[in-house]
Order: C-alpha cells, then structure tokens, then sequence
C-alpha cells in the first residue's frame, strides 16, 4: 500500500516539532498555526516533539519558552509532549537494523576529504593512515544510498517533487561523528513512532524528505503526506530564524501574530477581524480555514507586517 493510501485509512495525525535553539518567531508560529489548522481541517490530532538532539546549538531554557508560548497562542498538544532527548532506544535499534542489512555503514570521512566532491559522499576517501592520527575524526554512520535511489513524492502545498539522491545528496549521516544522532534519522522514527500520517512544516526542510522517505522504506515504515508550508524570509531573502528579524513571539499580546500568520496562510484577513480572544480567533479561523488557498512562497516578511502590532513578533 503507498503511503497516501495508507494515510488515508488512519485518522489524520499531525505534529509541530521545533527544536530548542531559541524562542518561537513569525516563522515558528506560521509553521505551527499551519500544521495545527490542517489537522483541525481534517478533524485529526495534533501533536507537539521538542526536537533536542543537538545540545551544542540549545539555549537553556528554550523548550520550556516554546511551549509556554504556544499555549498562549492556545495551540495545546493534543497529547503529552515528546522530547526526542529521552528517545536514544528507539533510535539504536533503528540503526543496527540499517547496519545489519548493510543499508549503514561506519564512516570517518572529514568535510574536508569531500569538499573535492561538493560535501556529497558516494564512497569513503579518508585515507587509513589519516583514520588512525590523534586528530582523526571519529566515526559517524551513514545510510548507503545506491545509484538509482530516485524519490518523487507529491507535496500537497508545493507540488510534485523528485530527488536522484545518489547524485544530490550521497550517503548521509545517520549518527554524527560526535555520537549525536542525524536529524534524518530521528524525525524518521519518531513521525513512524507517534503515528503521524501528515507532515507540515516549513519549505526549508523539503529538500530533506527524499532522504527521509528512502529511511523510511529501508525500515519498511510508512511514509506520511508531506506539506511544505511557505518559508517567512527577512528583507534580504533569509530564513526568518537566520535573521535579525527573528523577534521572539510576544505571548502576553498574541492576536497581532495570529492575524498576520493567518494572512500569510492565504487566508481572509476579514475572518478574524471581530475576534477579541485567541479562542475567538482559533475558531473563527476553524471554520474559514480553506487549505486551497495556501501560497507556495511569500514574498518577504511583508505579508507578516500588514498589521502594525505584527512588530512585536
């Protein structure tokens, strides 16, 4: 059964997973309302992971910061929240089922040994005497992606998509050669774990599904429906959370944000225009929400500033 076959026989199940790198911004909340609409469209669950596999890029105190923001803008987790941090277990037996198929395999290849080949490894050129120095770096484990490892799958937001992953991607890492896990991996085991039929989330990451639909078939786990919501970009064209225009949500003053991500969404502006309360505004916003009407791209961070109190985000 495809995966759109499969997702369509099981209630719809979404999730909002930010990592805990910094407080939520316009963009955090446009990817998080978007997700959470859909899966009230569909009358599905909607769940929040704390995605903190990389305690190097944390800042203390930021999940707990995400959460309580989102509960201002009344976007509760339908269920208890998952933090991947206590989920190591589920991670390892998914890579020693990789390693024992001979799908993963140990590797000690630098940036530098690939930069010759543009970072994408097709096979190891760290050379044995360089493995064994002081200051070789320690192993990572990557996924052995074979030549003709083509994914297509069909976004329901930005349309139909196709990666030859041998010759844009090449072997990627499961398991970091600091031992952290490979994000690839984890959102892999976690959306199969927690029954997630309906992946939303920003454009930014779309480049990623074809690696995470190949993971998925390697582990004979079902593949959601992906939707890439449009990326909120700065002035100069950068990701939102890459920018200086990344100001934190103002959770004591939520309906500003909520108007303009709702407009950013394609969606009427006329809709919340009455709304006093954030519950006034989800469901008013439930029952005008149309998905059809979701733009592929936004221009800027214009369409986020129309209202004057947008500011504060």
């Amino acid at each position: 059964m495809s995966g759109h076959a499969a997702a369509a026989t099981r209630r719809y199940r979404g999730r909002f997973a930010p990592s805990p790198t910094g407080d939520l911004h316009a963009g955090s909340l446009l990817a998080a309302f978007g997700s959470w609409l859909l899966a009230r469209h569909r009358g599905g669950d909607w769940l929040v992971r704390i995605e903190d596999l990389d305690p190097p890029r944390e800042v203390p105190g930021a999940a707990e910061r995400q959460l309580r923001a989102l509960a201002a803008f009344g976007l509760d987790s339908d269920e208890a929240v998952v933090r991947q941090s206590r989920r190591h277990a589920l991670y390892q037996q998914a890579l020693d089922r990789l390693i024992e198929q001979d799908r993963a395999f140990v590797c000690r290849c630098s940036r530098s040994d690939l930069a010759a080949v543009g970072g994408i490894h097709r096979r190891c050129v760290a050379t044995s005497s360089d493995a064994h120095k002081p200051a070789a770096p320690q192993a990572a484990i990557r996924l052995r992606v074979n030549d003709g490892d083509i994914v297509t799958f069909d976004d329901a937001i930005q349309g139909p998509q196709s990666q030859d992953l041998a010759h844009e991607v090449g072997d990627f890492v499961l398991r970091r050669a600091d031992g952290y896990w490979a994000y690839q991996l984890a959102v892999v085991v976690d959306d199969a774990d927690q029954g997630i039929t309906d992946v939303v989330r920003g454009a930014d990451l779309l480049d990623s599904t074809g690696r995470q639909i190949l993971l998925q078939r390697a582990l004979g786990l079902p593949t959601p429906t992906y939707a890439h919501l449009p990326l909120l970009l700065d002035a100069h064209g950068r990701k939102l959370s890459k920018s200086d225009a990344a100001r934190p949500l103002d959770p004591a003053d939520p309906l500003p944000a909520l108007r303009a991500a709702w407009q950013t969404l394609g969606q009427s502006a006329q809709a919340l225009d009455a709304v006093a309360t954030v519950t006034e505004a989800l469901d008013a916003a439930r029952v005008s929400f149309n998905p059809a009407q979701i733009p592929n791209h936004v221009s800027g961070l214009a369409a986020m500033h129309n209202d004057p109190g947008a500011n504060a985000v």
